[in-house]
């Protein structure tokens, strides 16, 4: 669930280039419609849990997520390099930067009050950050998002590109959704993901991927990146149909994998293209038992960076 996430508003029109990126990425992939998750696919409003940003994860308790086999988190710290000991290969992607963005900080349930004051994301203030959501096992967004962005950071710096975390457990808590938004762009990156799980109501299931609205008020301009910024989602969410085999999200974005908002500061305050990907619903079972696997997560991380591979590539 987003950082800054409030219950989504009413479902919002696509811009026509969009649906056409989409369908023609899904085209070369397995069909949007597909995937052995469809089972999932039924027409269902947002539920009370859309929120569930806010609350505070509960202590794991039940059936746990398999080991992650990924390393410790490096002592890099906020925004910096990744920490690669060795000089990156040649590859597709050399001298292209990505910015990861783990959605929330698993200390957060810890600075509840420094994560409750507000910032300036352009248009208006929200909230520093929020804790995430967690599976109802206990197994939380914030521990799945580094997870998930440890893979795809060495799925990436194979290819040859240079990878920098906006956080990797290593601060109290945060960063701020402003500053997540400014590493990002700072660090000048060809593209930026941040990386998310959704908390809505059981039934809900499926991913999607949130695009920049146009925005212009305060600090915040995203007319230079809208169009970068949908190609961008397009690929992803094609990409990560065919790799995962999960449906498009089946309560948001119409079936398509795609939402477009205006209302969240690390994509109003972005000055380089950027998404969110909602990778599933923590709240739903058959989601969470997908998030809990490693397995999975390891298909998710692929589908992720083929779909950034597939942009920065053209």
């Amino acid at each position: 669930m987003p950082y800054d996430d409030s219950p989504p508003p009413t479902r919002r029109a696509r811009p026509l280039s969009v649906a056409a990126a989409l369908a023609a990425v899904c085209l070369t992939a397995a069909g949007c419609g597909g995937g052995q998750e469809a089972d999932g696919a039924g027409a269902a409003p947002p539920g009370p849990g859309a929120d569930a940003a806010s609350s505070t994860a509960p202590t794991p308790t039940g059936k746990q997520p398999e080991p992650s086999g990924t390393t410790s988190p490096s002592d890099s710290g906020a925004g910096a390099d990744s920490g690669s000991a060795k000089p990156l290969p040649k590859g597709p992607l050399t001298g292209r930067t990505v910015v990861i963005d783990p959605g929330h900080n698993p200390r957060n349930r810890d600075h509840t009050r420094e994560i409750n004051e507000k910032v300036d994301i352009g248009t208006g203030r929200k909230e520093c950050d929020t804790t995430g959501t967690s599976t109802d096992d206990g197994y939380a967004e914030a521990r799945f998002t580094l997870d998930v962005s440890h893979r795809l950071r060495t799925l990436l710096e194979a290819e040859g590109a240079r990878v920098r975390l906006t956080h990797d457990a290593d601060r109290p808590f945060g960063p701020c959704i402003d500053e997540r938004a400014r590493i990002g762009n700072e660090a000048k990156a060809d593209a930026v993901v941040s990386v998310h799980a959704d908390g809505s109501a059981v039934g809900n299931r499926g991913f999607h991927v949130i695009l920049p609205a146009g925005v212009k008020g305060g600090g915040a301009d995203t007319s230079k990146i809208v169009k970068s910024s949908a190609d961008l989602g397009a690929r992803i969410a094609g990409h990560f149909v065919r790799t995962t085999g999960s449906a498009p999200s089946n309560y948001i974005g119409g079936n398509t994998g795609l939402d477009t908002r205006n209302d969240l500061g690390g994509l109003n305050l972005s000055t380089v293209p950027k998404v969110f990907v909602e990778c599933g619903n923590m709240r739903d079972p058959k989601d969470a038992a997908l998030l809990t696997s490693a397995s999975w997560r390891q298909k998710a991380a692929q589908g992720l960076a083929d779909g950034i591979t597939s942009y920065l590539k053209g």
